[in-house]
């Protein structure tokens, strides 16, 4: 009998294959009702239930985690930091409506919660250290007091500000940085990987980053890379009076976290081998891989897509992979992991193959995909190899594919960079927050 663990059923026993379906049945209600006690749920839905048992074969799996918060109404106290770009370019109303946001975000939070502020200029500068939210008339006159300065020291705003928040940071709050910026960076450490990779340093530090760009001259492809690599959110905000509501927006979504420090880990069994995972950056180990994902909310379903390569074997159904996330709840502090099984029939019976298919795999393939291509379509624009015509067709064909597939929200602000691309505008930073949605497999 083949020893391997992770494999569930043995081949050409078929006493023993009905056993084992019965006691999958069975392991399968257990972890459904374990499931609807956590904030997470997990489902794996394969491309195919079936695979050919005598050729190499490639699977690509789904995994779709919600996010089902039970204790509706709790959440975790955050511990916030609000990293603000206080050079030249934001006097006048930019700096007047980023107080107004900041002042809005102080009124939502509550004595649990821990509030730092970093502003930066030509340096960084601390203007509150970590505190509780107790007296929210004197935080809001440090905010008051902010002037404009001069140069753009982004890497040291993000170092201070993230330090603050790992200072006091716990399994007990929502570690999270807010980091607002209207421009590049032209003072300091201003190379992309040196930014890129202290924010991945934070992340390792348990600090998420939320990137907000305001206005038509900061670095899209720069925020976008920290919102991505640290886990956090990104928001192009066009308009000063649209500051405030973005905070506000920003600021409800770290209310209504229930999962934090989500990864995806896939082990497999014999024969079986991970390809990649669509869009992400895996550490692979033997016969594993794993993936850092953004936090999770309640009520929010996110996405991976695994593609893997299948070997060989006898005929029969197999657990060919086993995929779990692991999680901080956010009401309970606790750590908590949720899986589920990947199971392949393997035969000879071509027919039956074709009528495996699964449709909805395959849709959340195709946006994989898109992802892809407006990300070609963002560079093809930036570095001119591609014409505002070029671009309207690409991103029209994009659009309507989103639309067929129930991605509205997404679909929507394509249309709203088309429209900016026939007004003689640009429309990479508008599609970076899409590319970024699209990833994740937000929903």
């Amino acid at each position: 009998m083949n020893d391997d663990k992770t494999q569930m059923i043995p081949p050409n026993d078929p006493n023993k294959t009905q056993m084992s379906a019965g006691a999958f049945s069975a392991d399968m209600n257990r972890t459904q009702m374990a499931g609807s006690m956590q904030a997470l749920t997990v489902e794996c839905v394969p491309e195919n239930k079936y695979s050919q048992s005598t050729a190499d074969t490639r699977q690509n799996v789904l995994v779709k985690m919600t996010g089902t918060g039970t204790a509706m109404g709790a959440r975790m106290p955050l511990n916030l930091c609000l990293i603000l770009d206080r050079s030249g370019s934001m006097e006048g109303p930019p700096m007047e409506y980023m107080k107004r946001a900041c002042s809005y975000v102080v009124d939502l939070l509550e004595p649990n919660d821990i509030l730092s502020i970093v502003a930066f200029t030509d340096q960084a500068e601390l203007i509150m250290p970590a505190r509780r939210v107790v007296n929210k008339q004197l935080i809001k006159q440090h905010i008051d007091m902010l002037q404009v300065g001069n140069t753009t020291d982004l890497y040291g705003g993000i170092q201070l500000g993230a330090g603050q928040v790992a200072s006091v940071a716990s399994s007990g709050h929502v570690n999270r940085a807010l980091l607002f910026t209207d421009g590049e960076p032209t003072a300091g450490i201003k190379d992309f990987s040196s930014i890129v990779g202290q924010v991945a340093e934070q992340k390792s530090r348990g600090v998420t980053l939320t990137a907000l760009g305001f206005g038509s001259d900061y670095n899209e492809e720069l925020l976008a890379a920290i919102a991505k690599r640290s886990g956090g959110n990104y928001y192009y905000i066009t308009r000063p009076e649209l500051i405030p509501e973005i905070f506000r927006k920003e600021l409800e979504t770290l209310m209504n976290v229930v999962a934090r420090n989500v990864k995806l880990r896939v082990n497999t069994s014999r024969w079986v081998q991970v390809r990649q995972i669509y869009n992400k950056l895996p550490t692979f180990g033997h016969r594993s891989a794993e993936v850092t994902l953004a936090d999770i909310e309640r009520g929010q379903t996110q996405t991976a897509i695994i593609e893997m390569e299948l070997g060989n074997r006898p005929g029969g159904k197999y657990r060919v992979a086993k995929v779990e996330v692991i999680y901080d709840d956010s009401v309970t502090a606790a750590a908590e992991s949720v899986s589920g099984d990947v199971i392949v029939d393997f035969n000879t019976d071509e027919n039956l193959i074709a009528t495996g298919v699964n449709e909805q795999v395959l849709r959340e393939i195709e946006v994989a995909e898109a992802s892809r291509n407006l990300e070609k379509t963002v560079m093809g624009m930036r570095t001119q190899q591609v014409s505002p015509a070029d671009a309207v067709r690409e991103l029209e064909k994009t659009r309507m594919m989103l639309i067929d597939q129930g991605k509205t929200l997404q679909a929507q602000d394509i249309q709203n960079a088309i429209d900016q691309i026939k007004q003689g505008g640009g429309a990479e930073k508008t599609l970076m927050g899409t590319i970024i949605d699209l990833d994740r497999g937000k929903s």
